[in-house]
């Protein structure tokens, strides 16, 4: 019996040496991987974590599922009403120097990010990251990867002297300077001191990533993890993957048409470069030495989805452009339906203008614009984000536009669900912001109207496999996007290894980017003082010793609208902590359930 005794107070004595020891982190994220497109075969390394560590098989993207929106949320643990990061083109209620004077900057730049940082108190998604807790608790520090993402991980840190900086902009104009430590570590291993340009902009279409990706993956093996190992001190380190989403945005192996779409062999490929990025880590910690001290938590930003280009009803469909195939929706199609609907002027984002005569086959050249009399006081304006669009009322006569604007918006074929900013009040067909996360305590302008796009499979076995959805982008029809509200998309790649973690463990209970912060705060010993209330939870039923949840389930549906058309939202529930599968109008979402009492 005393033996037995003298066995336990071991077993829990190393159980909480070990719970107290520094363990290292490392956070992978493989930019738009789908759950579904990771097999042994076609991603051994994502397939070896998930299924020796633990699967996160119930996992979840926030929406809007755009990769700055979830790069704020991974970074945080916040839901996106309370970083205020909406999307990768929003609107900023002033004229962004760094972007053209543009309201509706493209934030994955970091001049971007320094001036949004500027307007909003030093740090514009206003909540503590986990990355800056590590840092501050002294923890060495670094991100690598894409250029946004890569930066919103330690907004204050900018000027490159603590947290170490690689993204698409190291070592030209708006790349964050390297340390100069870390200059002479390149130096002595022959890495160049500026990132090959990235694929899609060199090659469009016609390749993976593999280039810089390889520069990355040198620099985490041959610099970071021999540093952090010389240095002995713990370390976090983000790895953000441009691939597999670079790739799937810009192939061409379907041109305008919808199979294969992102399921074609250069999207394939562009799985196993991020996959053979994660294998080279994994091996550099073994032959280091520090696989045994590291966790690895691996998630993707969003799902992802061929662009369709598809309506019967859109105006803008029926008018002819340049570049544009005849009766397929141009970029900018919401805001010109909504200027067609309305009677008033289309124009570029900016308080200059100019006007877009999209009845002379022009339009929004990102497809983002504002629209209304006077460019410098618009009526609304239009924040493009592929499977989503944002749409503001910047003026005074807010709550009698936004239902204007819901009526022109539920006309159309393409819409699928609407949400609109609570203080605008019940708009039949439309369900509340707050509801799905989008109304919190955001520095940012909160958009009045957030509207998700028609998705639907294109004949597959797996449906979320081979989604199509409607999408307001430059790109073309055949190529890739995400933001909508389908399954496909909320439908991200999570797992995670390493000694906090179970092994071999199936986590059915619903997780998502907002429970990532919350997790590694636990592990590292870290608190995160919140300033909003929408936050995520730790995942302590995948920790060593952690017990099981119990999740719960609740649908959403909104009053009819015109046509008879009712936004349903899926939720899970773990406590009070929410997660939402899939929203939009009955038989216009991939993967949305219609409950009985809105059939």
């Amino acid at each position: 019996m005393a033996k037995l005794v003298v066995c336990a107070l071991l077993a829990v004595l190393a159980s909480t040496l070990q719970s107290n020891a520094q363990q290292n982190v490392i956070l992978f994220v493989a930019d738009g991987l789908r759950a579904a497109a990771v097999t042994p075969e076609r991603a051994p390394a994502f397939a070896r974590v998930r299924d020796t560590g633990v699967n996160f098989s119930n996992s979840h993207s926030l929406y809007p599922t755009i990769t700055t929106s979830n790069a704020s949320v991974i970074a945080t643990g916040h839901l996106i009403g309370d970083t205020g990061d909406f999307g990768n083109t929003f609107y900023m209620g002033f004229p962004v120097a760094s972007a053209a004077r543009t309201v509706t900057p493209f934030i994955q730049d970091n001049a971007v990010l320094g001036e949004l940082n500027q307007h909003h108190g030093g740090n514009f998604i206003a909540e503590h990251s986990i990355m800056a807790a590590a840092r501050e608790k002294g923890y060495f520090t670094a991100a690598l990867g894409k250029v946004g993402p890569v930066g919103i991980h330690d907004l204050t840190q900018l000027d490159g002297k603590t947290t170490i900086f690689f993204d698409d902009d190291t070592g030209k104009k708006n790349g964050i300077v390297l340390r100069p430590d870390v200059v002479e570590m390149l130096k002595k291993v022959g890495l160049a001191l500026e990132t090959p340009g990235r694929a899609q902009r060199e090659n469009p279409g016609k390749s993976t990533n593999i280039v810089q990706q390889k520069y990355y993956r040198d620099i985490v093996t041959k610099v970071l993890l021999p540093y952090f190992k010389e240095s002995k001190k713990p370390f976090m380190l983000l790895y953000w993957s441009s691939d597999p989403d670079g790739t799937q945005h810009s192939q061409r192996d379907s041109i305008n048409e919808l199979a294969p779409g992102i399921n074609g062999p250069t999207s394939l490929a562009a799985i196993k470069v991020a996959d053979d990025d994660l294998a080279a880590i994994v091996a550099a910690l073994g032959d280091l030495g520090l696989e045994t001290d590291t966790n690895i938590f691996v998630t993707a930003d969003h799902g992802f989805s061929t662009v369709s280009k598809q309506s019967k009803t859109s105006p803008a469909a029926k008018l002819k452009y340049d570049k544009v195939p005849e009766g397929q929706l141009p970029p900018g199609f919401l805001a010109i339906d909504l200027a067609h609907a309305l009677g008033l002027p289309l124009h570029e984002p900016s308080a200059e203008g100019p006007g877009v005569d999209y009845k002379a086959g022009k339009y929004p050249r990102r497809a983002s614009a504002s629209i209304g009399n006077d460019p410098a006081k618009p009526a609304i304006v239009v924040g493009a984000n592929g499977g989503n669009d944002l749409i503001y009322l910047p003026q005074d006569n807010a709550k009698i536009l936004a239902r204007q604007v819901v009526q022109a918006l539920l006309a159309q074929d393409y819409t699928s669900g609407i949400f609109v900013r609570d203080d605008l009040g019940p708009v039949p067909g439309a369900l509340p912001m707050s509801r799905v996360g989008l109304k919190g305590g955001a520095r940012t302008p909160t958009p009045a109207i957030v509207v998700n796009f028609r998705s639907e499979t294109t004949g597959c076995d797996q449906p979320l496999f081979c989604s199509a959805t409607v999408s307001d982008t430059t790109l073309l029809q055949g190529q890739g996007h995400h933001g909508s509200f389908s399954r496909a998309d909320t439908g991200n790649f999570m797992a995670a290894i390493g000694p906090a973690f179970k092994t071999g463990f199936n986590d059915t209970a619903p997780v998502s980017n907002a429970d990532i912060a919350p997790t590694l705060e636990k592990i590292l010993g870290v608190t995160l003082p919140p300033v909003g209330k929408l936050r995520g939870r730790a995942l302590t039923e995948a920790l060593t010793g952690g017990k099981p949840v119990r999740p719960w389930r609740l649908d959403l549906v909104s009053k009819r609208g015109d046509n008879g058309l009712r936004t349903i939202v899926n939720m899970q529930f773990v406590g009070r902590t929410r997660y939402f599968d899939a929203a939009g109008f009955p038989g216009r979402t991939v993967g949305l359930k219609v409950p009985a009492s809105a059939r």
